[in-house]
């Protein structure tokens, strides 16, 4: 079993299902002021996706990772994030498939400004964990701004057990997957 494959889906599926309930509000309600850490949706999604365009070319041994990071251009409408944040999700389920079983002690170099070779190093299964958590931690943000509109939030963690596959079933047909057997 490759838990991080599993987690990279069911990451692509809360996305998925967060970004079509944001797609339904006004792009005043999308960029409007709201309490969080990065204060309005717009702003909380987007920093999701700056993020993980930085981790997973640090992932891949990208050396520009930190050039993707500081020239970021924010999507202004939640449907163009939807789509930027589909293509991001794809190539982070597309390395986790290739990773074989002794990939979680690789060691990934980052640049966090002073170059990669001054740069931290840290485990790749600590680097997906990370990436992961930070995920739910502001796609949680991002839900509890949402539950301040007229769109009701959706259900977020019903992905990873077998028991919850009638709650994804319309998720997984339309992005052609199909459950484990």
């Amino acid at each position: 079993m490759n838990l991080h494959l599993i987690q990279a889906r069911a990451n692509r599926l809360a996305n998925r299902r967060l970004l079509g309930a944001v797609a339904q509000l006004s792009e005043a309600d999308f960029h409007a002021p709201r309490t969080s850490f990065f204060p309005s949706l717009a702003l909380t999604l987007n920093h999701i996706l700056n993020v993980d365009h930085y981790y997973i070319a640090a992932l891949h041994g990208d050396a520009a990772m930190r050039d993707i990071w500081a020239t970021y251009v924010p999507a202004r409408t939640a449907t163009e994030l939807a789509g930027r944040q589909d293509e991001s999700d794809q190539r982070l389920i597309a390395f986790c498939e290739g990773l074989a079983a002794d990939d979680d002690d690789r060691i990934i170099a980052f640049d966090r400004g002073a170059g990669i070779a001054a740069g931290p190093r840290e485990p790749l299964g600590r680097v997906l964990a990370h990436l992961f958590m930070h995920q739910t931690h502001h796609r949680g943000q991002a839900h509890a701004m949402l539950a301040g509109t007229s769109v009701k939030p959706p259900q977020l963690d019903d992905f990873i057990m077998l028991g919850d596959s009638v709650h994804r079933g319309g998720d997984m047909l339309a992005l052609g997957w199909e459950e484990p057997v």
